[in-house]
């Protein structure tokens, strides 16, 4: 029985990459406390079972030390003020996933002769805020009148991404890497990210985090791209970034979902508070998270009033029932795109893809799958 030689650090840094507590591991691998003490070691057989588990690579426990990993794209993420410095195996897993998915419909784009996307890197920090968001509602369709007409702000989110998708921007939410939903992202780690790219601009919203913050989010990184910058980011209604690219992001997100302009003339500062953040929240269309976010804008909230009002109403919102996962062939547009998902289904009907690396960017394994993905998809054979 071949034992192998591992240094005790690189499997405590396994175990903190992996996210997964130490206890649930011991019930797996019984001597799990032994070789961290490198008083025992592992078999070959049960250090590549110990890799799968804490989803680290192979070859990582043969190196001398624990490598540093770093987020392949501009980290905008910060706890007080802070960088964070160790990304999880979820978030890197997903990140590699989303840019492997690009890089793939770049080149799809490109062999059936789609055009750049004219708003990727259209602008500079300089810009107001106030045009870019209003050139954004106009790229996107997204203007207030279309929104008035949905039911519900959800409905709007769901509308919201529709566009977004068919104006050129693959936009994937969701809260698990892949579909596997023992690997929850954790939106206390990063509430997004976007990969700038000409052709195949890419936005990734964390499912996980509440819906009243995906909206915010999403536009959010949408600013992101019309800079024609990746980022990631942990951004929110709430958030005071240090970083100015950060500031201007999170005020043209904010004007995009609630022109001040249009608040100001509407805003009836004689009401109570929570009747009007709920009737301001219909007439826009947006959560009750960002509305009192505008209302701090627009001078109705002082600082620690607002503070105090969005955790109260953060508290609120999390302590509402949250919905089934639903039909998984209809969430997996939401997952991983309608045009990534429609496009990888045609390439790979006609040829030009083989089915192994379709199964692979779409992250499951059975052909019966794929086939009712392209029915759902409008892409039947």
């Amino acid at each position: 029985m071949i034992r192998v030689d591992v240094r005790p650090e690189l499997l405590r840094w396994a175990l903190d990459r992996s996210g997964i507590g130490g206890a649930s591991l011991t019930r797996r691998f019984p001597k799990l406390d032994a070789w961290e003490r490198g008083e025992a070691r592992p078999t070959f057989k049960q250090l590549e079972e110990f890799a799968g588990a804490t989803h680290t690579p192979f070859g990582y426990f043969f190196l001398p030390a624990p490598p540093v990993e770093r987020v392949p794209i501009p980290d905008f993420r910060t706890i007080r003020n802070e960088q964070i410095a160790q990304p999880s195996a979820n978030l890197l897993e997903m990140l590699y996933t989303c840019q492997q998915r690009q890089e793939w419909y770049r080149d799809f784009a490109r062999l059936v002769g789609e055009p750049p996307v004219p708003f990727v890197g259209s602008v500079t920090t300089a810009a107001r805020p106030e045009e870019v968001a209003g050139d954004m509602r106009a790229a996107l369709g997204f203007d207030l009148a279309k929104r008035k007409a949905c039911p519900t702000w959800e409905e709007a989110l769901r509308q919201f991404i529709t566009q977004t998708d068919e104006a050129g921007v693959m936009v994937m939410c969701s809260g698990v890497v892949l579909n596997n939903t023992h690997r929850p992202l954790d939106p206390d780690e990063f509430r997004g990210f976007a990969l700038a790219d000409p052709l195949a601009p890419l936005v990734f919203v964390n499912g996980a985090d509440t819906k009243s913050a995906q909206m915010f989010t999403l536009a959010h990184e949408l600013a992101h791209l019309w800079l024609g910058q990746s980022a990631l980011s942990d951004a929110g209604p709430a958030a005071r970034p240090d970083h100015a690219v950060e500031r201007w992001c999170n005020q043209v997100a904010a004007e995009l979902l609630v022109p001040l302009e249009i608040l100001r003339a509407d805003l009836r500062p004689e009401v109570d508070l929570w009747a009007e953040v709920k009737r301001l929240a219909g007439r826009f269309k947006v959560s009750t998270l960002v509305i009192l976010r505008r209302l701090l804008d627009v001078g109705r909230l002082s600082w620690p009033a607002f503070a105090a009002a969005y955790d109260k109403e953060l508290q609120r919102l999390l302590a509402l029932p949250r919905g089934s996962g639903g039909n998984f062939y209809l969430t997996l547009g939401a997952r991983a795109s309608k045009r990534f998902s429609r496009a990888l289904v045609i390439s790979t009907i006609e040829g030009h893809t083989s089915f192994t690396e379709a199964l692979r960017l779409l992250g499951f394994r059975k052909m019966a799958t794929f086939r009712e993905v392209g029915q759902q998809l409008g892409v039947a054979w």
